[in-house]
């Protein structure tokens, strides 16, 4: 799986492993948070697809089997640190402090935005695709002529690795010395293309033509996963640059929830990259080598319930908006075209009320 340059610490079988260069530094009680972060989730973005399907969201794009990669290189953030992500990194958001509900926010089509971004070094998301990437960059330049001790990091997918505004950020960022690190989730398809139709290497080597460092990581495993992202972060604080992380994970559900993967890919391929789950295999390392308890496993089955729930019915008590709201930030000062739209959009619906 992701072939020898694959920087793995634990097992699917959830059994530890040695790397050359790697070792896990996280106590019990700190991998058992990462299993609880999973969970919750995994158990959210369930009920956000529920959600969709029952017509209270408009779209929901799942994370199921990237809960690994999302959440061992959020925790690896330090609190001053800045991260932007795309559509998908609902666990990220989770690790910075973003409401579960701020998150289905915005998929509800209630807000322009969802939360301020300051507010949890958190950017709102980004649907075009690597755009965000850009954005970190430009951000991280920002930060660097600042003299601020913080670090930048921006996700996106295998797809989103073909956009020339990822290349385009990857010059930006080696030339620059940019602190940032660049984690891109390979999932294996770019919607129902695979990855194999987008590059004939692995997709870390491509940071070797830009001259900074890349690694492939399993995405799987959330512990290399942390420790690699914080190895990747510490450097880009200390003024050495860049760095691409390929997390090499799996996608278990649709794209989004307007998509139906069983059109393009085999079940037999789900059912391999189902033995290697992400949450399973956390859970064999605190049950075998922790003792963790069975009872413990419940506790926060049942708190991720608990958030589900409360997800739900936050969801359902949205009200949409003045339509007219559009208009508010679109500027920070007021601009006559602007407000010309809000005009006529107002006259319109004053014109066709009932």
């Amino acid at each position: 799986m992701g072939g020898e340059e694959l920087i793995q610490l634990l097992t699917p079988e959830g059994e530890r492993c040695q790397h050359d260069d790697y070792e896990s530094t996280l106590t019990r009680d700190e991998i058992l948070g990462f299993y609880r972060d999973m969970v919750i989730v995994r158990r959210l973005c369930n009920e956000a697809t529920s959600l969709q399907r029952q017509g209270q969201l408009a779209l929901w794009a799942p994370l199921q089997g990237q809960e690994a990669a999302q959440i061992g290189a959020g925790r690896a953030l330090a609190p001053q640190d800045f991260a932007f992500p795309s559509y998908r990194e609902h666990g990220v958001a989770w690790t910075r402090g973003v409401p579960p509900a701020d998150m289905a926010r915005i998929f509800r089509a209630t807000v322009t935005g969802g939360w301020d971004p300051r507010r949890y070094r958190y950017s709102l998301p980004t649907v075009v695709l690597g755009d965000q990437t850009l954005h970190a960059v430009g951000y991280a330049m920002g930060i660097q002529r600042d003299g601020a001790d913080e670090a930048v990091m921006v996700f996106f997918g295998d797809g989103a690795s073909s956009q020339g505004d990822v290349m385009e950020s990857f010059v930006w960022a080696a030339s620059f010395q940019a602190p940032v690190v660049f984690v891109l989730q390979n999932n294996q398809w770019a919607i129902s293309e695979p990855t194999s139709l987008q590059t004939r290497i692995p997709l870390y080597h491509r940071a070797d033509g830009f001259g900074f460092p890349g690694v492939r990581v399993d995405g799987n495993d959330v512990l290399a996963m942390y420790e690699v992202t914080r190895r990747a972060l510490d450097r880009a604080r200390a003024g050495e640059g860049p760095t691409l992380i390929e997390a090499f994970t799996y996608r278990m559900g649709a794209h989004t929830t307007s998509d139906d993967p069983t059109r393009y890919r085999v079940e037999a391929d789900v059912e391999v990259w189902r033995h290697r789950d992400p949450v399973e295999r956390v859970k064999a390392l605190l049950a075998r080598s922790h003792r963790v308890r069975t009872a413990r496993f419940a506790e926060i089955a049942e708190e991720a319930d608990a958030l589900a729930l409360a997800l739900r019915e936050d969801v359902l008590a949205m009200d949409a908006p003045p339509a007219t709201e559009m208009f508010d930030d679109v500027y920070a000062e007021p601009h006559p075209w602007v407000e010309e739209g809000r005009r006529t959009l107002s006259a319109f619906l004053t014109e066709v009320a009932p």
